[in-house]
């Protein structure tokens, strides 16, 4: 049998919440052989090198915004993991085709996503292989949604993908899972769902009704946010109706609101307080498929690895599954693309299985 390839990888946003998890991971991967950590702060990201490197990594200062100079950085690199802000992704894809590495990143709250798939056919000249959101949701929710449609026989008329993460120790402190900025612009921008084939928008902050979660989350209040996925479920799965829902912690979700209204300087100053999630979290994501008088769901539950908490390891081991899949030639498509397009579930399922989620497929509401 044939030893996979071993990959140099480049983790843009490395100081951020979600990169050390997916640093931590790539460093315990045999198909990685080194890793580029690139910050605007470069101290930040040197001391996540160290911390969670494993003696693979280094840190580098790089500003994605500088495409020339971000490429130059990226000569020599194999794939570059997007954590930054989905505000950079185009300029960070436009560095990887200079540089002749593959991309990968944690999603484009859907708007970017349609114009980063633009950019398919410059991937598809070079070889290379840009997976648009590739992080818990969008990204794992994506291929779960593939599992239900196969399950379903391919005749889907709705998906309905949902997500929630607790903290069973919270102490109140203000724990955003992700970046406060797109937390907030989930919850500000008017969220788009599909009906009668065709994307719509809602009102932010729409009533999304109760849903069962399963355990350990149980039954919670969800609202409908702006999301990825729905970018490409019509054309990916031909449904006529998808949706994103969203469950936070009542305190988190409290002072979103207020941060809503904030001052950009408020917003600033409540990112630099914010803690880190805690590494007691657990994350749960739905996939509800509907189609041929059947309904098929997907759950996946991700709990504390590493050391980290379950919301953040949910969000980062896919990225580095990706990483592993690519090197061992069974992730060999090119272009721009999302998940559910060319990533096998079966695939995806084993390496995160190994990540502290577990996933099960279930008949029936």
């Amino acid at each position: 049998m044939t030893a996979p390839a071993t990959f140099s990888v480049a983790v843009l946003g490395a100081a951020g919440t979600i990169a050390p998890a997916i640093v931590r991971d790539l460093a315990e991967s045999e198909e990685v052989s080194s890793l580029l950590l690139l910050d605007l702060d470069a101290s930040r990201a040197a001391s996540v090198a160290s911390e969670h490197g494993g003696g693979k990594a280094r840190a580098q200062a790089a500003d994605a915004r500088d495409t020339g100079a971000l490429a130059d950085v990226l000569d020599g690199v194999d794939v570059l993991i997007n954590s930054a802000s989905y505000r950079i992704n185009l300029d960070a894809m436009r560095a990887c085709v200079a540089a002749g590495c593959h991309y990968l990143d944690l999603g484009g709250l859907y708007w970017m996503t349609h114009r980063q798939l633009e950019l398919d056919e410059e991937f598809r000249r070079a070889g290379l292989l840009a997976l648009l959101g590739i992080g818990s949701s969008p990204g794992k929710t994506n291929v779960m949604a593939a599992r239900a449609v196969r399950e379903l026989g391919g005749a889907v008329d709705s998906i309905d993908v949902a997500a929630a993460g607790r903290d069973p120790r919270a102490t109140g402190a203000f724990s955003p899972p992700y970046a406060v900025r797109t937390l907030i612009d989930e919850l500000t921008l008017a969220p788009v769902v599909l009906r009668d084939g065709g994307p719509v928008e809602i009102e932010a902050l729409s009533d999304g009704g109760t849903l069962d979660y399963g355990p350990p989350i149980g039954r919670v209040e969800t609202i409908y946010t702006l999301h990825s996925e729905l970018a490409t479920f019509g054309e990916s799965f031909g449904c006529h109706e998808a949706s994103f829902r969203l469950s936070l912690a009542p305190p988190l979700s409290s002072r979103l609101r207020e941060l809503v209204s904030a001052t950009p300087a408020e917003v600033e100053q409540a990112t630099c307080e914010a803690t880190s999630p805690s590494a007691e979290t657990v994350s749960v994501h739905l996939v509800i498929a509907r189609g041929g008088g059947r309904t098929v769901k997907v759950r996946a539950v991700s709990r504390p690895h590493f050391g980290l908490g379950g919301s953040v390891v949910s969000t980062a081991a896919p990225a580095a599954a990706a990483v592993r899949l690519l090197a061992r030639g069974q992730l060999s498509a090119t272009g721009a693309t999302a998940p559910e397009r060319c990533l096998a579930p079966e695939l995806l399922f084993a390496e995160l299985e190994g990540r502290g989620c577990s996933f099960e497929v279930l008949d029936g509401d």
